[in-house]
């Protein structure tokens, strides 16, 4: 009988994650009849108390909002890629007591790209400037050749956006919001924005857009990236990076590498399509 190793995705709120979906796809797929992939509703307060519960039979977590963070102080280290946004997604437990945590979203987005064609861009704009906006600019640091604009909604956001450039070591250009329908002519946009908050700019999409990475997969398409898609452009989805990035967390956690991304692309798409 397989030992039993376990494994979960972390935050608040958590019900709607489509981790364990993909997760148990990759499990079922690879034949690790002894795996196990949860979900636990956590908050920053309750993190500690949560890490103190974890025995030899756990092997990782994935973390999603508000814990990226918050998780770092728990952690005996962290890779470069993670400290680079300092935001860690996945954590490694090994039976040794060992907690290692790492980035998977940002190399998850250059997959994701890289899967649709994209593997180098001269200019790009990103909408919004959030938490993942901190992991796209990490992302466009590998991607983009050229100057990068942020177009932003208060000047808190834009002093944080020039301080992670500055980090990241990327050329920026922080813009107004209001003149976020410039952004569409760039030559990769990444809209990083919750939903809803870009509807109004898709009556603005060019006539022969080039690429849009909208990081939203629920509701999909965004009003944005249908019109994009109807006007001819490349769609890389919120899917395609939740995807990439779990591909990456499975073969961390279970030493199995290539971990199955058509299996657990489809297992996420079939989910989406139940809601």
């Amino acid at each position: 009988m397989a030992a039993h190793r376990r494994a979960a995705v972390l935050g608040s709120p958590i019900a709607h994650s489509l981790s364990p979906v993909l997760h148990r796809a990759a499990y079922e797929e690879l034949g690790l009849t002894g795996w196990t992939y949860d979900r636990f509703e956590v908050d920053e307060a309750a993190l500690p108390g949560f890490f103190e519960t974890l025995g030899p039979e756990w092997a990782g977590l994935s973390l999603t909002m508000p814990l990226k963070r918050a998780v770092i102080p728990l952690l005996d280290g962290i890779s470069e890629t993670a400290a680079s946004v300092d935001a860690v997604n996945t954590v490694v437990l090994t039976q040794d007591g060992r907690r290692t945590g790492d980035n998977t979203d940002i190399p998850g987005m250059v997959a994701a790209l890289r899967e649709h064609g994209i593997d180098k861009v001269e200019a790009a704009a990103i909408l919004g400037a959030g938490a993942t906006a901190s992991s796209a600019l990490a992302a466009l640091s590998r991607v983009c050749t050229g100057e990068i604009a942020v177009y932003v909604r208060s000047e808190t956001r834009a002093a944080e956006m020039r301080q992670w450039a500055e980090r990241l070591e990327v050329a920026v250009r922080i813009a107004d919001w209001a003149d976020a329908e410039r952004a569409l002519h760039a030559p990769l946009v990444i809209s990083t924005t919750p939903a809803g908050v870009t509807d109004a700019l898709a009556r603005s999409v060019p006539e022969r857009p080039a690429a849009l990475f909208d990081v939203l997969y629920d509701p999909w398409p965004t009003a944005l990236a249908a019109r994009w898609s109807a006007y001819g452009g490349a769609v890389v989805s919120g899917l395609d990076l939740l995807v990439h990035q779990a591909v990456l967390q499975v073969e961390q956690m279970t030493g199995r590498a290539p971990a199955p991304l058509d299996a657990m692309r489809k297992a996420g798409e079939r989910a989406l399509a139940a809601r």
